[in-house]
């Protein structure tokens, strides 16, 4: 009862992984075969092979692997262009949305409690789905974009272990005002899954 009572006291933020938990899949390939062409497509395979070999050996960061990525598919797209695409990207993010996860969230805005998603992904195609249901923040990696044209370049720490946790905190700083929810499903949700009260993973 004490614990009810505490928890009832508090902010209750509930702090959801994109990739793997609220879809089924990874987003960011998803996007780029949503995105790109055929033609871009098999030059874009051929250009990043040998990122992928270095990535899967382990002798490149995640995030340049991404920046690669973003690279060879994005960079010199007017931001504009680029956000159009992630708004009609909702279409496929919704065929993918685990049904189990989307209740969760519906049950956290029934309760009142604070809708987080926390991403590696880039913010601009998670940002017009989460509007589209109800949530306002969105922590995710963050794309460099000069002159109003993409470069590729990540402007953010990619939303990854625990810069998770370091956008969390310095989005809510007082750790103690609040009750955290946390759901993931990797390895890079560990750090935001230890720092929660109610941690789950691979589950709702």
């Amino acid at each position: 009862m004490a614990a009810e009572i505490k928890e009832n006291e508090k902010m209750v933020i509930a702090a959801f992984d994109f990739d793997g938990t609220i879809i089924k899949r990874d987003s960011l390939p998803l996007f780029i075969l949503f995105a790109a062409s055929f033609q871009q497509l098999l030059l874009g395979s051929i250009r990043m092979s040998p990122f992928l070999l270095l990535l899967k050996l382990k002798l490149i960061p995640n995030a340049r692997a991404k920046e690669r990525l973003l690279g060879i598919f994005f960079a010199g797209l007017h931001l504009n262009e680029f956000n159009l695409l992630s708004e009609r990207f909702i279409s496929r993010i919704e065929k993918m949305v685990n049904p189990l996860a989307l209740e969760k969230i519906k049950w956290h805005q029934q309760m009142q409690h604070e809708v987080v998603i926390i991403s590696a992904s880039a913010e601009n195609w998670i940002r017009p789905w989460a509007k589209k249901n109800g949530i306002d923040i969105v922590l995710a990696t963050r794309l460099q974009v000069t002159d109003d044209l993409v470069t590729g370049k990540l402007l953010s720490e990619n939303c990854l272990g625990i810069e998770k946790v370091n956008r969390l905190l310095d989005k809510y700083p007082r750790r103690e005002d609040y009750i955290l929810y946390a759901y993931g499903d990797s390895n890079g949700d560990k750090e935001l899954l230890e720092l929660a009260d109610h941690a789950f993973y691979r589950c709702f």
